[in-house]
């Protein structure tokens, strides 16, 4: 059974980080596309206790109660550690990587390394529900994992418009800020129906509409990257 749970926590990852990968104009060696997924795995543990420290200092022992509370837990706990762990691993990874040389590399490495963390994280939540595995498993597939992947796509975009195009401050900041807000409003629609039961249901169909405009968004700026691939490859 538990080959069963890991393989449903692990396959919706594999699924987008081969698309992602097909779609990139000139394949980056599987090598150092292990190397992104991996970082993205080793940043999981200390993510997880720099989580409980934040926690800690914001909430002590308990847990939020207002939609204040969860908002602050969503953009502060969680978004700004995951975030930010990502962004640092990207950054390490691509100063020495002697194949980052196109503008749709950082789309692919950006994602890789969030697929790593998200595949590990996704393990753990499937492996704790228990008997609910399955419905965990559904349900991350379609919102969670996705999510992972499409602030990532964010990351690395504004990361080629930095690095490539325009190495100003407002790019500068757009690489952490654009993926660390998404995050953000997506955990905290997302953690809101637990601390307002009455409105649970309609949270659930606003999650539901941001993630679809995520994707879209995240689809929209893939393709602008590939655009401006061919433009440089002409040039």
């Amino acid at each position: 059974m538990y080959y069963i749970m890991i393989a449903a926590a692990v396959l919706p990852a594999m699924l987008l980080g081969l698309y992602i990968w097909r779609k990139d104009p000139h394949p980056e060696p599987f090598r150092w596309i292990w190397r992104a997924f991996l970082a993205g795995v080793l940043i999981c543990l200390p993510v997880a206790f720099l989580e409980q420290y934040i926690h800690l200092l914001l909430f002590g022992e308990g847990e939020p109660t207002t939609l204040f509370g969860s908002t602050t837990m969503a953009f502060f706990v969680a978004a700004l550690p995951e975030e930010g762990a990502k962004l640092l691993a990207l950054w390490l990874l691509l100063r020495r990587n002697p194949h980052f040389d196109e503008h749709f590399d950082c789309i692919v490495y950006a994602v890789f390394v969030s697929l790593g963390f998200a595949t590990l994280e996704n393990i753990g939540y499937v492996i704790m529900s228990g008997e609910e595995w399955m419905s965990t498993a559904i349900m991350r597939a379609l919102l969670a994992v996705p999510g992972h992947y499409a602030f990532a796509i964010m990351m690395g975009f504004y990361y080629a418009i930095y690095h490539f195009v325009d190495p100003s401050r407002k790019n500068a900041a757009k690489i952490f800020l654009v993926p660390f807000v998404a995050h953000g409003v997506y955990d905290s629609i997302a953690m809101s129906g637990s601390v307002s039961p009455v409105a649970a249901s309609v949270c659930s169909l606003v999650l539901i509409y941001f993630c679809i405009k995520l994707q879209r968004e995240a689809s929209r700026k893939v393709n602008e990257m590939i655009t401006i691939n061919k433009e440089n490859s002409l040039d």
